[in-house]
């Protein structure tokens, strides 16, 4: 006969801070960055970090009265030294903001995120 083991006692629910959310986002989607890693190392499931990605993007749709599709969650990292490396090669949209600031736009970029990009831009 196989064996039951019943857990009793409160159910584990955390609340999590919106700062603790959005830093937890930041982290997750960065740049190189892994959702599975940043999900084992926070200790909050990867179901939960997509969930607070999508509740974001609606909520910040519904502020900037946009549908759905134009509103891209990303991290923009301006960098004050530029290099020259294969995605300077790749690059088909080049903005200059001035100061030695660009910003540049690969030929495989999704069109709502080039779209997103050139309206913050305006």
């Amino acid at each position: 006969m196989g064996q039951i083991t019943v857990m009793t006692g409160p159910e584990r629910q955390r609340r999590w801070r919106d700062e603790e959310r959005l830093q937890i986002l930041a982290e997750a989607f960065a740049p190189g960055a892994c959702v599975a890693d940043v999900s084992r190392r926070r200790d909050v499931s990867t179901s939960l970090i997509y969930t607070w990605r999508r509740n974001l993007r609606r909520e910040q749709a519904e502020e900037a009265a946009l549908p759905m599709a134009d509103v891209t969650f990303a991290q923009a990292v301006l960098a004050e030294e530029q290099k020259v490396d294969d995605c300077d090669r790749c690059a088909v949209i080049t903005v200059e903001l001035g100061e030695g600031r660009l910003v540049r736009i690969s030929a495989r970029a999704p069109a709502p995120l080039v779209i997103a990009t050139l309206k913050a831009l305006r």
